[in-house]
This record gives structure tokens, C-alpha cells and sequence, in this order.
């Protein structure tokens, strides 16, 4: 158990090693099993974290503060576009300020090309760790509370299970794409085969797929690219379809959703839900384009492990706020 990430900043998926990411979840379980039965642990008494916010919120920033309020301690929401950071305060100040007010600063900017730089410059010029609550290339807090419930669904020993990480259609907007990034990052490490399936446009960062195959021999799973839905669901255990932007292809949000009109069909239904396998797990961070980028049957049908998952989001930022925060 690797147990003293005092001070650590959480960016990037593996900024915390295998083991660490471990010691995580066996925290986070913890806290689970406390809030379950009631059992106070104000491990963060008095402490503060500030939650700055460039894109909207729900899931997270909910999580986030009830999580805090849990620990002992508060978490101050701050808004980009109400305050000075919409024209004056540069990231090098927010690291230098925030970090003398805070004990611990959160942010989420996912804007293309811009977001993850402001978090890592935010965390140079601060004195308290820095957590990235999404940005344009990662999403290190869902994948978490995804792999702490996968291992409830699945067993701790998760080799040679089969996790599909697939493009769906959505006609809400053009989605990033740290999610499915992320996922395919993480996975590797405990067990999993990967299989990522999208339509050609919608490709993932290269350098991120390459880091995913590396991680894919190093820990001797599989890992597989199909442009095809239907072949990706076949004897999957665990399914992870999520709508994302072609956002390697075009920025153009007209181009962009021109070509994620061409793949309509891309839904996750009971007819490709059947060609899994027959305890196969639903899993979608939310919000869904419901009807849309998966049926309500399966959304809330017994297959659907969404609910547990979004409350997972809880447990799991505890954990690591309480391992770096205290």
C-alpha cells in the first residue's frame, strides 16, 4: 500500500502509479463504508478547496463539495466568467494567490489546446496540490470512480475481461474527448483488454493511443482499434459508449457536427447490449442524450451500473483529497 501522497498534485491519469491508484480505491471504499454506517471522518477539519470552474458542472461540482462538507472541511465554488480570470488573473497568479488562500485547488477547463496547460501552469505556482477536474485531454477523477466500480460489478481480478470503450452518437454538442482518453490509459494497468471503437473522424489523441498500446504490453492485455460498433460489443463484459467530438478532424463546430450526423446509428441498444455478454455492464459518465446516444431501456435497465458509478465520483475525490489535502 503506497500510502504518503502528501502534497501530490492529480493531473493526469498516471501521475499516481499503479499502486497509488490502489491505495485510492482502498481509501475511497473506506469512506464509502463510513458514510454507509454514518461513522464521522472530518479528516480535512478546516481545511479549504477552491473550485474553479471554466466549463459547467453538475456530477462534479456536486460531488466535489458534498465530498468536502463529508471530510470537515468547505469548498469554495468559484466561476470563470463572474470573477477577474475572465480578464486579468493570469493562471501563474491563480497558482501563486489561490494557493496562499486554499489548501487544495480544483479546476476544470476543457477548452482544445488551452485547458490542461492552464492546470499544470496553475500547479507550477502553487504551493497545494492541484486537481484536474476534466480538462481537454484528461478526466482522472471519473476513470477512478469508473474503476472502483467496475472491481464492484466485476471482482478485484479483472483479466482478461473485456471493457469497450465506443463512440456514440449525441446531438447535444460536440463532446471532449478525456473520457474515453483516460479510460483507455488506466485500464491497461488493472487487467482489462481494451477494445476503443469509433468512426474514422473521431480519432483520439496519437500520442495517447500509443501510450495506451505501450501500457497495454507492459501489463500483457490487449488492446484494439474497429471503426465498427456492432463487432466491438461482441463478448464485451463491460461497455463504455459515450458520444465525443472529431475534435483531431475539425474544430468547426458546424464541419464537427455535419460528421457526427453521418453516425446516427451509433446508439447503444438492447439489440447490441445482446451481443455482449449476458452479465455485461452499461457504464456512461453523464449526463446521456437520452433516446439519442443510448435507449432508456438500457439507461435504466438492470444492466446500467450509471447511478452507482456517478456516486462513485464521491468516494473516490475523498480519497484522494484526504491522502493529499491532510
Amino acid at each position: 500500500m503506497q500510502s504518503y501522497l502528501r502534497g501530490r498534485d492529480f493531473i493526469s491519469d498516471l501521475d499516481f502509479s499503479k499502486e497509488e491508484v490502489e491505495t485510492v480505491l482502498e481509501v475511497a471504499w473506506d469512506l464509502k463504508r463510513k458514510r454507509a454506517l454514518g461513522i464521522p471522518h472530518a479528516y480535512l477539519r478546516d481545511k479549504t478547496l477552491a473550485m474553479l470552474f471554466f466549463f459547467s458542472s453538475t456530477r462534479t461540482r456536486s460531488s466535489f463539495e458534498a465530498g468536502m462538507a463529508q471530510l470537515g472541511g468547505h469548498a469554495a465554488f468559484i466561476e470563470s466568467r463572474t470573477t477577474q480570470i475572465h480578464h486579468g488573473d493570469t493562471a501563474k497568479e491563480i497558482g501563486e494567490i489561490l494557493g496562499r488562500y486554499f489548501d487544495g485547488i480544483a479546476i476544470r477547463n476543457v477548452d482544445w489546446g488551452v485547458g490542461n496547460a492552464y492546470i499544470n501552469t496553475v500547479a507550477q505556482h502553487s504551493r497545494v496540490p492541484v486537481f484536474n477536474m476534466q480538462c481537454e485531454i484528461y478526466h482522472p477523477f471519473q476513470i477512478l470512480a469508473d474503476l472502483m466500480t467496475i472491481m464492484e460489478k466485476k471482482g478485484r481480478d479483472l483479466r482478461r475481461k473485456k471493457l469497450v470503450v465506443s463512440w456514440a452518437y449525441a446531438s447535444s454538442y460536440l463532446k471532449p474527448i478525456s473520457v474515453p482518453q483516460s479510460l483507455i490509459l488506466q485500464m491497461p494497468r488493472f487487467g482489462l483488454d481494451v477494445v476503443l471503437a469509433h468512426p474514422p473522424e473521431f480519432q483520439l489523441m496519437p500520442e495517447i493511443v500509443d501510450e495506451a498500446r505501450s501500457l497495454a504490453r507492459k501489463y500483457r492485455v490487449g488492446f484494439d482499434i474497429v471503426h465498427d460498433m456492432d463487432e466491438a460489443f461482441k463478448d464485451a463484459d463491460i461497455i463504455y459508449a459515450k458520444s465525443w467530438g472529431p475534435l483531431l478532424t475539425t474544430t468547426d463546430p458546424e464541419e464537427g457536427k455535419r460528421l457526427q450526423d453521418q453516425y446516427k446509428d451509433w446508439i447503444t441498444d438492447a439489440r447490441r447490449m445482446a451481443l455482449a455478454k449476458e452479465d455485461a455492464i452499461y457504464m456512461h459518465p453523464l449526463p446521456a442524450d437520452r433516446d439519442i446516444e443510448v435507449t432508456s431501456e438500457v439507461l435504466d435497465g438492470p444492466q446500467s451500473v450509471v447511478y452507482d458509478e456517478a456516486e462513485n465520483r464521491l468516494h473516490v475525490q475523498k480519497a484522494v483529497m484526504a491522502l493529499t489535502m491532510a
